[in-house]
């Protein structure tokens, strides 16, 4: 029976591409998708056309009872779960911090750490030795603006993949010796559609020429750093991260 495995937010761009390659590795692979369900479907579509197996569930990971309500549909529909990605995020509009709202700041910090959290949080109560599972893999999409902070554009998106680096060090940490491993991938200037949610769809091309490899990179290339920290060739590695940013 293939492994199972969850990647939130896997309608899009990084997110789909690991579900690809996933699928192609052998997984049996859950496409959560928050409100584009024309997209999964494509995604399912496709790999079920390329002989995988893949289906799709709905939720918004921000919404505590939306998340509870994904892993019971997991549970039931496909059995034990082995991995989690925790892919989906969100941004919003290009802006200064001197002109960013309440409500903007907590929209981005209720998906992008909260959901992580409470993802985590279900994926370890099935998987957890401790727990009576046989164990796994969580590998958390940060991004280089963890570290670089994002200045006049997304200061709280940057706040926010930073939390995530610190979950995916205590969280690997505290599931260390229960057969969980926790890893994060640092994706920098990546050809995706999340440009455009910021106001700016050729970002990359703008910013390209700061990044010593002088490129942006694809969503295919961050997948390979993703799976690798799943598969069992990582199996020594945990509270690690792999920057897939052409050396920005």
């Amino acid at each position: 029976m293939p492994k199972t495995l969850l990647i939130t937010g896997a309608g899009r761009g990084i997110g789909a591409a690991c579900a690809l390659l996933a699928a192609e590795q052998g997984y049996q692979v859950c496409v959560n998708y928050r409100a584009d369900e024309h997209a999964a479907a494509q995604v399912v579509d496709r790999i079920q056309q390329r002989g995988g197996s893949a289906f799709a569930l709905q939720a918004d990971i921000a919404d505590e009872a939306q998340v509870e309500r994904l892993f019971h549909q997991l549970d039931d529909r496909a059995g034990p779960l082995h991995g989690l990605v925790n892919n989906a995020g969100i941004l919003s509009q290009q802006m200064r911090v001197e002109q960013m709202s309440a409500a903007r700041i907590q929209q981005i910090l209720s998906t992008n750490i909260t959901g992580s959290l409470l993802c985590a949080r279900e994926a370890v109560r099935r998987m957890s030795t401790r727990n009576g599972g046989s164990g796994g893999a969580i590998v958390n999409v940060s991004s280089r603006a963890a570290v670089l902070g994002s200045p006049n554009e997304y200061v709280d998106y940057a706040a926010s993949k930073a939390a995530l680096d610190a979950i995916t060090i205590g969280l690997s940490k505290e599931v260390a010796q229960e057969g969980i491993r926790v890893n994060g991938v640092r994706p920098g200037l990546i050809h995706t559609e999340m440009h455009a949610s910021g106001g700016e769809p050729g970002r990359v091309t703008r910013l390209q020429g700061g990044v010593p490899m002088g490129r942006g990179g694809q969503p295919e290339e961050v997948a390979q750093a993703v799976l690798w920290l799943l598969s069992d060739a990582a199996s020594y590695s945990t509270g690690t991260f792999i920057d897939v940013s052409g050396g920005r």
